[in-house]
């Protein structure tokens, strides 16, 4: 098993919920992600997400596009990102996940990441822009490695792509809770949890809700359905408001306020 399924049994053993959360490597730098992500696991987070920055980030709204930016002016690489999982793997085994655009990764060459990914310490990768059908190629090389392939579902996925997704999917199914970008909402549709409960029952991988959820209430109220439950914005709006000790105190303090929030607490 890898640390993703098993933090999800562990999880699941202890009747809890996975509180998964987002931030962008390289913002404002790499030696900040470094510093942030044991921090963060002591926290309560159970999975990072790692953003890979890229130039056109289409599926992310305003607040994680600037994000991008100033990674990407920090002069944050892909090569970079998986040297810095290296050196976080000394002080920290939390499950860790590569979440960007396929572009990147097809420019490094998609075997070569696999291998250069899991020697590294990355556990699992999400690729918002490859879609199951169109992931055979680097879902055959991700397997051999034992790199865990997490594909979206949506409000749109008809029958085919949820099949599909079962198919193909390792680790958790992310289900995206609104159509359109990323960004922090003011609430969560009751529909959503009535479309996980029904993507629960055809999919035997746990499944995780994201985009949109801004608060530990929000979280809490997903939690009631879904397996996980996915911070990004919320928590990557406080990189433009607070830099250094105070962001890794900030940042520490939502998190554990959100992880509260799942745990009933």
């Amino acid at each position: 098993m890898s640390r993703i399924a098993d933090k999800f049994a562990e999880l699941k053993k202890n009747r809890e919920k996975c509180l998964i959360t987002f931030i962008t490597a390289g913002d404002p730098d790499l030696d900040m992600t470094c510093a942030l992500i044991p921090e963060m696991e002591k926290s309560g987070a159970d999975i990072i997400e790692l953003g890979v920055p890229f130039s056109d980030p289409m599926a992310d709204g305003p607040t994680i596009q600037r994000s991008s930016e100033r990674a990407l002016a920090a002069g944050t690489t892909l090569e970079a990102i998986l040297a810095m999982v290296k050196k976080v793997r000394r002080v920290s085994q939390v499950p860790i996940i590569l979440m960007g655009y396929f572009n990147p990764v097809f420019r490094y060459g998609t075997r070569k990441f696999a291998a250069d990914a899991v020697d590294a310490g990355v556990d699992g990768v999400l690729l918002v822009d490859l879609p199951p059908e169109e992931a055979c190629d680097f879902k055959k090389e991700a397997f051999a490695q034992g790199l865990d392939i997490i594909f979206l579902l949506t409000p749109t996925s008809d029958d085919s792509r949820i099949e599909k997704v079962a198919r193909l999917a390792s680790g958790f199914v992310y289900y995206v809770s609104v159509t359109g970008v990323t960004g922090a909402r003011r609430d969560v549709a009751d529909s959503v949890l009535t479309s996980v409960g029904q993507i629960k029952k055809r999919i035997d991988l746990p499944v995780a809700v994201g985009f949109g959820i801004a608060d530990p209430a929000q979280a809490a109220k997903v939690a009631g359905v879904a397996d996980g439950v996915v911070v990004g914005s919320a928590l990557v709006k406080l990189f433009e408001e607070f830099s250094g000790q105070e962001l890794i105190n900030k940042a520490g303090s939502f998190i554990a306020e959100l992880k509260a929030g799942i745990s009933g607490r």
